[in-house]
């Protein structure tokens, strides 16, 4: 058998990796822990947290100044809308799914950790705020945002989980956002966010 005939195996499995490889997309979000997967292979993780799978649509800083941002901005007390010197707003836009046959609670525990340790728990506006994300149950076989909800059919197609973090905590990314399992705290996924 010629040499060239030998090295063609070897040049299809490095075409197919190379294939795979490209398929993963170019996410501006890599998982550090849990299941990637994304919405058609493409830039969206699948943090599998327990039962529930959880995907990060998109994370961002808010400009209450932005019309849309300001609507992801009501429902909040005049106590929470304070934002103190060196403080702005930042968002993490999910959607939760539940494949399961019956209806389980969704994580209460989302927290944001810089590199310097700096670690942010959300602000829950009431709600009045229909894109917030609000830990309940997740129905059977659905997700939330429940489909056909105002946040399912936003920009973003996800809830609001609103933070309030350090203007130099922007410096010291990545993020780490990390669920934990309301049954089981031992469960828990994270994924790095790098906005």
């Amino acid at each position: 058998m010629s040499s060239r005939l030998r090295k063609l195996p070897l040049v299809a499995i490095a075409l197919l990796a190379v294939l795979a490889l490209g398929a993963c997309g170019d996410s501006h979000t890599r998982v550090t822990t849990g299941t990637y997967a994304g919405v058609g292979g493409a830039n969206a993780p699948y943090l599998d947290v327990g039962p529930l799978s959880y995907e990060v649509q998109i994370s961002r800083q808010l400009n209450p100044s932005d019309t849309e941002d300001a609507a992801y901005l009501e429902g909040l007390t005049p106590a929470q809308r304070q934002l103190l010197p060196g403080q702005e707003w930042f968002a993490v836009f999910m959607q939760v799914y539940n494949h399961t046959g019956r209806a389980l609670p969704a994580a209460t525990s989302l927290t944001i950790t810089d590199t310097q340790n700096n670690v942010y728990s959300p602000i829950l506006p009431d709600q009045t705020n229909p894109f917030s994300y609000r830990a309940g149950l997740v129905p059977a076989e659905s997700q939330l945002p429940v489909p056909q909800s105002v946040p399912s059919f936003g920009p973003t197609q996800g809830s609001l989980v609103l933070y309030k973090i350090q203007v130099t905590s922007l410096d010291n990314r990545p993020f780490e956002f990390k669920i934990v399992d309301p049954t089981n705290p031992s469960l828990t996924a994270s994924a790095e966010l790098d906005v």
